[in-house]
């Protein structure tokens, strides 16, 4: 059995933030001693390692390569460690382990706490969240019986990929990535805590706009069990979501969306959202969702058709996937 919760900062990566700047004026006066300039700002790249620093096996491990792996099949650039985030990511999924709840945001004096949003949260730790764009996801699940730790660190992937809200961890414009696990035990069987935080919002996407699912991409979630919050238009459990994103100054309208089951010819209800859809404005302009609002088919090959615009140029894209026997 496993039951899982998921949440997303209702800031997500909305947009890039403002650089820091600061500026001064002159004045006259006699010489004096010489003081110590300034040191310098950390620099957006601290902490990013060019060989990743996760224990074999470990879900951490797995989320990042198999995260990557997903990116990189369909456009995406791989997302590269940065060890400030890890630490943050890791004390947040603490906080939720201590706190029994999902949450992307933190509560000042609960234990465990480090900062309100992803954003404080790297702060917290020496990450220059002022100069580049900091958000994040979080989820957590139980399972009887009990995985390796690799399997806690898929399924927690499997949420997300599943999630209409929460796609973006595989198709947003971003550069960085910090992983975050903690496992405690819920009415006796294993709980798992997973989050990430993710960061630099950059122009990064060639021939966009691009899609996860894509062409040949197998495995995926057939089904979804929860989200918050919950995406518009469904009842219970929907199907496999399939994100479209840009790079961060482009803005993305869906026009039409099908999903068809290549064997039986037979079509899903879908639904389409993007920022000017979205009754809960938390997906940007530079990202899209279309979905089925009832579950998929296990094991099974759909083809799809989206249509749209980006920037107000007409565009189409037409792949299949495959599912795999497994729920988000």
């Amino acid at each position: 059995m496993k039951s899982s919760k998921l949440a997303l900062t209702a800031v997500s990566i909305a947009a890039a933030m403002a650089l820091a700047a600061c500026g001064g004026g002159g004045g006259g006066g006699n010489a004096s001693s010489p003081t110590t300039p300034p040191a310098a700002p950390p620099s957006p790249t601290t902490g990013n390692v060019t060989t990743p620093q996760y224990a074999a096996n470990s879900a951490e491990q797995t989320i990042f390569t198999t995260l990557n792996q997903y990116r990189q099949q369909c456009g995406f650039p791989a997302l590269t460690e940065n060890t400030l985030l890890d630490k943050a990511t890791a004390n947040h999924s603490s906080y939720m382990a201590q706190a029994n709840a999902v949450s992307d945001s933190e509560t000042a004096g609960k234990a465990g706490y480090t900062g309100v949003t992803f954003s404080d949260r790297a702060a917290a730790v020496g990450f220059p969240s002022g100069s580049v764009a900091v958000g994040g996801v979080s989820n957590g699940f139980w399972t009887t019986p009990a995985l390796t730790e690799a399997g806690y660190g898929q399924n927690l992937l499997y949420g997300w990929i599943s999630g209409v809200y929460h796609i973006g961890t595989v198709v947003w414009p971003v550069t960085q990535v910090g992983v975050g696990y903690a496992e405690t035990t819920f009415n006796g069987a294993p709980q798992a805590w997973g989050a990430l935080t993710l960061a630099n919002l950059q122009s990064v996407i060639s021939n966009g706009p691009l899609t996860f699912p894509c062409q040949g991409t197998t495995g995926v979630p057939y089904k979804a069990l929860g989200e918050t919050p919950t995406p518009p238009n469904t009842s219970g459990a929907w199907g496999t979501p399939i994100g479209v994103a840009g790079n961060p100054q482009d803005t993305i309208v869906l026009q039409t969306a099908s999903i068809t089951d290549t064997s039986t010819g037979t079509p899903a209800s879908v639904q389409l959202l993007d920022s000017s859809k979205d009754p809960n404005k938390l997906i940007p302009a530079y990202e899209a969702v279309a979905y089925p609002s009832s579950p998929l088919s296990p094991n099974t090959s759909y083809a799809v058709t989206i249509t749209g615009t980006v920037n107000g140029v007409a565009f189409s894209r037409s792949f299949t996937f495959t599912t795999g026997n497994v729920v988000g």
